[in-house]
């Protein structure tokens, strides 16, 4: 039975020659793990790129370190594996074989992801040649999700869960930031690994890592800001998101929750049920045909009625990327399908104050949508 990797090989090479593009070379390590079913853990910060070579009806190739070659063959499905070493041509002279003297004249690369010391070499190689971004074309090819991928990001949202709620037991006055960033570490890893069951699973680590976005008191503000030894004190909101960290078989999800200790003001109450107000409001569109604009739309519109202003933008696709096309926000005329998966939102910023969140993973169904982070939404004191 043909591979589902080979099957997205063969559509890109068919897409490929639609766009008259002679060869792909692939750099972005998602992309390669979506074609090759291959990640590897170094990359240009060690100056070693791994890349995929795509051409139409020809068997694909990947480049890759001497020292990744091995996990490699052992991965992917793809025969011809061309391993390097470190010192002298190293990558290039794999490269070469793929793109000299064959007479190129349009080389497909994804333009937002290539390096430029790799886009570099391929313009010495092909003087003539013309690159040709080719980012569109995966996109689209990645933006509808298997029925295999939906079932991995399930099981990513049951990881997502274990975490929150290992940061919620965490919770609690006089505990420090970082204390709840590794309880949520450690009850995500738990749950990966008991889902780990194949012998093929040695390729997958369970170990949940990267750092915790999570704020409290006032930091609430600060989107963004990272655990840190700061101790919780009663009426504190604290504010977990795991976009950075749900990463199960290499698919990522977005999963954000608020919890407050102990007690919350009338405000902050009504703060955060605005947020979750606007989150619904969106979810409520989601179904094929709507626009992503329109869902985008809802949220705003119940932002403006609540009298507040919206943050940012009401989601993104997800999947091997932490960041996928298309997103749910202004300008985006892209018409949402069944089988597309979305990080959706509710957010709202009061500077140097707090503010209200909430955030959850989905997938588009033929009349809906289905939860991949089914955790409770209401307001949530600890």
């Amino acid at each position: 039975m043909t591979s589902p990797y080979a099957r997205r090989v063969s559509a890109l090479g068919e897409a490929l020659a639609s766009a008259k593009i002679d060869v792909a070379v692939l750099t972005n390590p998602d992309a390669i793990s979506y074609f090759a079913g291959y990640w590897n853990y170094l990359g240009m910060e060690f100056g070693r790129p791994t890349i995929l070579i795509v051409r139409p009806g020809t068997p694909p190739a990947v480049i890759t370190p001497q020292m990744e070659s091995e996990m490699c063959a052992a991965m992917s499905w793809i025969g011809d594996i061309r391993p390097w070493t470190d010192g002298g041509q190293e990558w290039r002279r794999p490269l070469g074989d793929f793109l000299e003297g064959r007479g190129l004249a349009r080389i497909g690369v994804e333009e937002r992801f290539i390096p430029n010391v790799v886009s570099g070499e391929i313009r010495r190689l092909v003087p003539q040649g013309l690159m040709e971004d080719i980012g569109p074309i995966i996109a689209v090819q990645r933006r509808i999700k298997s029925e295999q991928e939906i079932a991995i990001m399930r099981e990513a949202g049951q990881v997502a869960v274990a975490m929150m709620d290992g940061a919620r037991q965490a919770i609690g006055p006089d505990v420090p930031e970082y204390e709840i960033a590794l309880a949520a570490m450690a009850a995500g890893t738990r749950k990966a690994a008991s889902l780990l069951q194949d012998p093929a699973d040695r390729f997958v680590s369970p170990l949940i890592h990267d750092l915790q976005i999570l704020q409290s008191g006032r930091d609430t503000c600060m989107v963004h800001r990272r655990a840190s030894t700061r101790r919780l004190q009663p009426g504190d909101p604290v504010y977990l998101c795991f976009c950075g960290m749900v990463r199960f078989r290499n698919y990522k999800l977005g999963f954000d929750r608020q919890f407050f200790v102990g007690h919350a003001t009338d405000e902050q109450l009504r703060v955060q049920e605005a947020a979750v107000t606007a989150q619904r409001a969106a979810l409520a569109m989601i179904r094929p045909g709507v626009t992503c604009e329109a869902v985008n739309q809802a949220a705003e519109e119940a932002y403006a009625q609540a009298g507040f202003a919206p943050g940012y933008r009401t989601g993104r696709a997800v999947g091997l990327s932490l960041l996928e096309a298309p997103e749910l926000k202004k300008g985006e005329s892209a018409c949402i399908e069944a089988g597309m998966t979305f990080a959706v939102d509710g957010g709202i910023t009061l500077t140097g104050t707090g503010g209200g969140r909430v955030g959850d993973s989905i997938a588009v169904t033929e009349d809906g949508f289905e939860w991949l982070t089914p955790y409770p939404r209401d307001l949530s004191i600890v």
